[in-house]
């Protein structure tokens, strides 16, 4: 079944969630995929494309996110699980589609410039770059896994509400969550070496 076809029947995230949601940021439109799927799970298939991470739907970025080394490192569907739990616990305390909220919490997380090594003599110079929008989506799940991480570890709170938590806040774009500290620590940075 192709791509076109899946679109057009009524699939949900988990079963539950409707993809139809508002992306404001035009930049980030092509690189945010919300295509339907009844299991967020590729098995590699967009692994040898070129900018395939694209066309990989965002919920499946965000369980892969979630298995980086450590604890849960290779374990698939336990990260699919926290995830589920996650966007339960969005839907019960906002009562807003959770898709929509991670978008939004995307959006406010993602880093427009960063700062790079420029080698030039000998001497090593930071210069500010802006930031693609792929590497944008990337650097801002990156963001919400790790504040999450970060939050549940030695703690008696799950991953789960920790995730839920930390997607919440970056959504309304408070200065408490990690993803959007960590974004004006990176665009401050290039700011001054500009």
């Amino acid at each position: 079944m192709s791509d076109y076809e899946l679109s057009k029947l009524d699939v949900k995230i988990f079963g539950k969630w409707d993809t139809k949601v508002e992306i404001k940021d035009p930049s980030l439109k092509k690189y945010i995929s919300l295509m339907p799927v009844y299991l967020p799970h590729s098995s590699g298939r967009y692994q040898h494309r070129r900018f395939g991470k694209g066309k990989m739907p965002v919920i499946e970025r965000l369980i892969n996110e979630l298995m980086r080394p450590g604890k849960n490192k290779g374990k698939k569907m336990l990260a699919y699980n926290i995830v589920r739990a996650c966007f339960e616990i969005i839907y019960a305390r906002t009562g807003q589609n959770p898709i929509q909220i991670l978008v939004n919490a995307i959006q406010n997380s993602a880093p427009r410039e960063e700062v790079t090594r420029i080698m030039y003599g000998g001497i090593v110079y930071y210069v500010a770059v802006d930031v693609s929008p792929q590497r944008r989506v990337d650097l801002a799940l990156r963001y919400l896994v790790e504040g999450a991480r970060n939050s549940s570890f030695n703690n008696p709170k799950p991953i789960d509400e920790s995730l839920a938590e930390e997607i919440l806040a970056a959504a309304s774009n408070d200065p408490k969550s990690y993803a959007v500290r960590k974004k004006e620590e990176t665009e401050r940075i290039a700011l001054s070496s500009r």
